[in-house]
């Protein structure tokens, strides 16, 4: 990979006596040209690799598709090929959706983002930040500095709890069981509201449930279950006609199986496991979590957001919103980022992590700065580059995460000494 780079560097060199190297930057603001035959030689790889059983990509380039390719099997079991009509769970790449959902209603006028959350939603108005243990051994709590805002909740700056850890506060997460499906998402609001914050609001970023209250948030503001907000204000506007929390039984012969890596190899779930969330009933509709969706549905919103919040004529958001969405929102005060470090030169705006400047390793994902994207703990991945005007979808089911899919996609669809244009 390094010898790519320096080939990279070299390619808009003369020779000395007819005229000076370009400079570095020259050579890497030139288009992305897509490239199938590398494309599909790294979906093949992956699943040669036994990374993955099946997969597939949708990249779209100066509003038309560019590529589309797909390898493996959607279903082992079943021997049926990973397809463009597949439907695959997506995870976190609800995240976005949601946080678009939300700033819908800041557009029109519902709340400012540095309002406190408590506002809106009053259990989370005398919450206790955890302390740690005093020299007897005992756990103890302190008050807010500040209130939780919402743009706190936007940017994983809250404090919350996202599962198991290791102090009080993350076994008080566990024993509230605050995303249970059993209940609805005022419920999950209220059970969150009474587990201590792992620290004090805007001091760190550590990736949380924060969504999922943005989704109780949606419903408080606008009246509607989040389900049928986000149905009617995003996925019929879009024509996203597949992606659904509840998919109806007619779609089972096309949903992926999901695997997990075991002893090194990729064994597939039990289907009535794997598909529970998407094919029963349940009170909880999540926001951080829980869409299943086709590439080209996904692609859809993708393309909104490279339009600047509008598709096909219709309008979703402002371009000023998206662009709020896609800014760096950390403050640099904020040291502390659990692992979005991982993810590259990166910040994180709302509901997205967002390139800050080039890669600054040979081993980091490719991209270009200006870029923000999002995935799913399935390795799905979706990205939206504005400086080459392009957007694009990765599906898999693969467990646990697997960040080297993401890599070779990424090195495949930019060229792997790819670095774009200059940052921070």
């Amino acid at each position: 990979m390094r010898a790519s780079l320096i080939a990279l560097g070299l390619l808009a060199a003369a020779p000395a006596a007819v005229a000076s190297p370009a400079p570095p930057e020259a050579a890497q603001v030139e288009a992305v040209r897509i490239d199938k035959v590398r494309i599909d030689a790294a979906l093949a790889q992956m699943i040669a690799s036994d990374r993955a059983v099946g997969v597939s990509a949708l990249v779209w380039q100066d509003g038309r598709e560019v590529y589309y390719g797909s390898a493996g099997l959607a279903d082992r079991a079943a021997n049926r090929p990973m397809a463009r009509d597949t439907i695959a769970q997506i995870y976190s790449m609800t995240k976005p959706v949601t946080g678009v959902a939300l700033m819908q209603l800041w557009e029109k006028g519902h709340f400012r983002l540095d309002d406190p959350l408590a506002h809106y939603l009053p259990e989370y108005k005398d919450m206790q930040v955890y302390g740690g243990t005093d020299r007897a051994g005992d756990v103890f709590y302190r008050p807010l500095d500040r209130p939780i805002t919402v743009r706190d909740i936007l940017r994983h700056t809250a404090g919350f709890a996202y599962g198991p850890g290791p102090t009080e506060a993350h076994r008080a997460y566990v024993a509230a069981d605050p995303l249970a499906l059993t209940i609805p998402l005022s419920e999950a609001s209220r059970r969150l509201a009474k587990v201590p914050l792992l620290y004090q609001p805007g001091t760190q970023w550590e990736y949380s449930i924060a969504v999922d209250v943005q989704a109780a948030l949606v419903e408080k503001l606008s009246g509607q279950r989040f389900a049928d907000y986000v149905r009617t204000h995003i996925f019929e506007p879009l024509k996203m006609t597949e992606t659904a929390w509840r998919q109806p039984d007619t779609r089972l012969p096309r949903f992926a199986a999901m695997y997990e890596k075991r002893d090194g190899k990729m064994v597939q779930q039990d289907a009535a496991t794997s598909r529970t969330l998407n094919f029963q009933d349940h009170k909880l509709t999540p926001g951080g979590f829980g869409l299943a969706s086709t590439l080209d549905d996904y692609q859809r919103f993708a393309r909104m957001l490279l339009n600047g919040g509008a598709l096909d004529g219709v309008r979703i958001l402002d371009p000023s919103t998206v662009k709020l969405m896609a800014s760096d929102q950390l403050d640099p005060a904020i040291h502390e980022r659990a692992w979005l470090p991982s993810k590259g030169h990166v910040g994180f705006g709302f509901d997205f992590a967002v390139r800050k400047g080039q890669p600054l390793t040979v081993d980091e994902s490719r991209g270009a700065t200006g870029e923000f994207f999002w995935d799913g703990m399935a390795s799905t991945l979706f990205w939206v580059d504005p400086a080459n005007k392009l957007t694009a979808v990765f599906f898999v089911q693969t467990l646990p995460y697997d960040g080297t899919l993401h890599r070779d996609l990424r090195a495949a669809v930019y060229g792997p000494g790819y670095k774009g244009p200059p940052g921070d």
